[in-house]
């Protein structure tokens, strides 16, 4: 038929897949594409549930309240994610404004550049970590921001996709590395890190109870045979804390999964987050403008702690003239349509 000028080729057809509603992450192909598909997104929006390979920014008014951009100011995220908040930043500096926005995830960060390119010069985006600000600055010609804001959330992007590791919910390699080019995957570290060592990072970045028998577990099992995928780490987390899957998950309708506190401490100390966070607090003061704020969104009792003695340290030898009295938290509308965002802390300062 493709021969016949009168009956041009037809296009391949969409590949099918059993069921009306896929469950897999890349047989979601109306949730990979939400510009095609924006009522399918809405919908799954108000079934509380994030599209896949979306992010849905969290707390975005009180950001924006807190940080106050206007038309013209200089501003800064250091974790650009979707652009979610990088959008809001946008719509407010211009006329005369700019954002900068830093990223370690390549594949991310050329997408979310794809989608602010509307912005046109106004908007650029750099692959780097916080510690970038300073070398942003000086390539730019700038003598600083007016606006800092980093959230400290892993994206759902990188949550959701199996093929990065992050989440005890699906089967996938144990790596979640955030930048590629890190030298160690979790893998790395759950087959070279001592007992005392994983039980340490279980306690202190997971805030794990069971962190001496998970550490224990995760150190006998190696012995037998290498933990590689997401599905192996949770079996040995269920194990230590004597529980069945199948018998938990029927019993269970709501509440933290076992395993939940583990892959944070592992993901946190994969990427060394506290570490970079540690070098944004520091620079911080240094690449403001006078009057100019900083807003950092955390997910971590350990991140927030932080984020709070920084914060106070500043307003005692100078470097911050106000800071939040109080935490800013996301309002109960939205941790009802968007529960990812249930432990988030708005923490601000303005120098």
């Amino acid at each position: 038929m493709s021969d016949d000028p009168g009956n041009p080729p037809r296009p391949p057809r969409r590949k099918r897949y059993a069921g009306t509603h896929p469950r897999r992450f890349d047989q979601r192909y109306k949730e990979l594409s939400p510009e095609k598909y924006p009522e399918l997104v809405e919908h799954v929006r108000q079934a509380g549930r994030t599209p896949a390979g979306t992010h849905v920014p969290i707390m975005v008014a009180e950001v924006m309240q807190a940080l106050a951009p206007a038309p013209g100011d200089v501003a800064a995220d250091c974790t650009l994610g979707y652009g979610g908040h990088a959008e809001g930043f946008l719509k407010r500096v211009l006329p005369g404004g700019r954002l900068i926005g830093f990223d370690v995830d390549a594949e991310h960060l050329e997408r979310t550049a794809q989608r602010l390119e509307g912005f046109g010069e106004a908007f650029k985006a750099v692959r780097g970590n916080f510690a970038g600000l300073g070398k942003a600055l000086a390539a730019e010609g700038l003598d600083g921001f007016d606006v800092i804001f980093a959230d400290l959330g892993v994206s759902s992007m990188q949550v959701d996709d199996p093929r990065r590791g992050f989440s005890y919910k699906h089967e996938g390699p144990l790596d979640m590395r955030m930048d590629g080019r890190l030298a160690r995957s979790a893998a790395d570290m759950a087959a070279s890190l001592s007992r005392e060592e994983l039980s340490q990072a279980l306690r202190e970045l997971g805030d794990e109870e069971d962190h001496q028998a998970i550490a224990a577990e995760i150190v006998r099992v190696r012995r037998e045979r290498p933990i590689r995928t997401t599905g192996e780490l949770v079996d040995a987390v269920f194990r230590a804390k004597k529980l069945n899957r199948r018998r938990w998950r029927e019993q269970t309708e709501e509440g933290l999964h076992p395993a939940a506190r583990t892959f944070q401490a592992m993901r946190i100390l994969v990427n060394d987050e506290l570490g970079s966070l540690r070098q944004l607090l520091r620079l911080a003061p240094y690449c403001l403008r006078a009057g100019g704020r900083i807003g950092v969104l955390s997910f971590h009792s350990g991140e927030d702690r932080l984020v709070k003695q920084a914060f106070r340290e500043g307003l005692r030898n100078g470097d911050y003239a106000q800071a939040a009295d109080e935490v800013v938290r996301p309002t109960a509308g939205e941790v009802h349509s968007n529960p990812r965002s249930s432990s988030a802390k708005l923490r601000w300062a303005r120098k």
